[in-house]
């Protein structure tokens, strides 16, 4: 005989929703500030201090998502029979962790811009 299914869990955990939500919102910032500064250098329009500021905020977005799914996973796992949303809180913290490398990323991508563009090159 087969166990008898585990009876669903009752409701999401809020904090797995927030998380995922944010860890979107963060990665979808970090592509669209990236696909901006490039069409920017292209066309020369030169607005990289608008870009500097929105990789910032994907950069601090990021975190938050992380720690958001941390915390729903690890009050999922102190009631199981009462929260569900585990994959969901996964999904966002996972989410959160590369919407933090992808902000980064763009962000210093941008500040070396900045400073190339303020400053010139460096010497040689």
């Amino acid at each position: 005989m087969y166990p008898a299914p585990p009876a669903p869990a009752g409701r999401t955990e809020k904090r797995a929703l927030a998380s995922l939500i944010i860890s979107t919102v963060a990665l979808l910032l970090a592509m669209v500030v990236f696909l901006l500064g490039v069409i920017a250098l292209l066309t020369g329009l030169g607005e990289l201090l608008n870009f500097l500021a929105l990789g910032l905020l994907a950069m601090i977005l990021g975190p938050v998502a992380y720690f958001l799914g941390r915390s729903a996973v690890s009050r999922i796992a102190a009631s199981p029979q009462t929260l569900g949303g585990r994959s969901t809180a996964v999904a966002g913290w996972v989410m959160g962790a590369v919407g933090t490398a992808a902000g980064a990323i763009v962000f210093l991508i941008w500040f070396v811009l900045v400073l190339v563009a303020v400053f010139g090159p460096p010497p040689s």
